[in-house]
């Protein structure tokens, strides 16, 4: 029972407290480039999801595997950069062959994945942090989801800020940056919620 309530607190800390995107500040670009609409932004996040949970699958297993025991820890990053974006090529060939409507549909997200420092971010720091395999898995699922969540509630605000009357000088780049702080700062709220969980 104590390892299912460990496994809760990091998925819960994972998709609330330390947000990657809205905490811990990884994967902005897309986090402000397609969240204009709704459904980009769900489309951006779900293939976020998958591409973190395949990425813990791989890297894992090599970090402790291949590169500690051979002593190679200070090749990480490359080698985790070079492991994510062969997984998002293959993911894009699959798609394209066995599921081209999909495919079609997840259009320019896949290629971004490969750039967005969130999936390497959830990749190193699952190490870091000394999580066995299953505590990887669903660090990295909330990790998925936590971006997810962000990007849709930052559609939603998009959405209202394009239909209100904003002031001349904060149209456009600084009225969308001042609303992401308004909802990072919301996030950073929740720090206590998950610590008073079990307790």
């Amino acid at each position: 029972m104590e390892g299912f309530k460990s496994l809760i607190v990091i998925l819960l800390s994972s998709v609330l407290v330390n947000n990657y995107v809205l905490s811990r500040f990884l994967g902005i670009c897309p986090f402000l480039g397609v969240s204009k609409k709704i459904n980009q932004a769900v489309g951006m996040g779900v293939s976020v999801t998958l591409v973190m949970l395949l990425a813990t699958v791989v890297t894992w297993p090599i970090q402790h595997l291949v590169l500690d025991n051979f002593g190679l820890g200070y090749l990480q990053t490359i080698v985790f950069i070079l492991v994510i974006a062969s997984l998002v090529q293959i993911l894009e060939i699959i798609l394209k062959k066995f599921s081209p409507a999909l495919h079609q549909g997840l259009g320019v997200y896949l290629p971004l994945i490969t750039t967005n420092c969130a999936v390497l971010g959830v990749a190193i720091n699952n190490i870091t942090d000394g999580y066995n395999f299953v505590e990887s898995l669903v660090s990295s699922l909330g990790c998925g989801l936590g971006f997810l969540l962000a990007m849709v509630l930052f559609s939603g605000l998009r959405s209202k800020i394009d239909e209100s009357e904003v002031p001349a000088n904060f149209r456009g780049v600084a009225i969308t940056l001042i609303a992401a702080s308004f909802i990072s700062l919301a996030f950073m709220g929740l720090a206590g919620i998950v610590d008073n969980l079990f307790a």
